[in-house]
């Protein structure tokens, strides 16, 4: 008799596995499934506890999220090697602290587009995109 693997199992299994690479914790990361065009889309989205705020990791699509979630993985591995460090000085409009956060992108326009997911642009003034040198 075949032993099936529990789907949810597996899919705690990876998630776990992303988490633990990065190394943080379950309530920094939200993993958000969507359906794009009948495939799986999955954005990885960090929350820093700072300042309140959530920005895209990464995203990928696939045929089925275990396909998703090893996607990702791969990524989370590689990403370093593969991706350019930047660091973004912001304010959110009506506040006057200014917050620094640090992507990866393939390019500023990458990179800015993390710091905008999910939010209207106009709520976020951005004063500088620095592409940091490769240690």
């Amino acid at each position: 008799m075949e032993q099936t693997t529990d789907i949810h199992i597996e899919l705690a299994r990876i998630q776990k596995e992303i988490e633990s690479h990065l190394g943080l914790s379950s309530g920094s990361l939200v993993f958000n499934f969507s359906t794009l065009d009948g495939k799986v889309k999955l954005d990885l989205i960090t929350i820093n506890p700072r300042h309140n705020q959530s920005f895209l990791f990464h995203s990928v699509i696939g045929y089925e999220k275990v396909d998703v979630l090893k996607q990702m993985l791969d990524y989370v591995k590689n990403y370093r090697e593969k991706e350019s460090p930047y660091t973004i000085q912001w304010t959110i409009k009506g506040d006057k602290e200014l917050h620094t956060s640090y992507f990866r992108a393939r390019n500023v326009y990458e990179a800015l587009d993390k710091l905008y997911y999910g939010r209207d642009m106009n709520t976020i003034t951005v004063f500088s995109v620095v592409l940091n040198p490769i240690t």
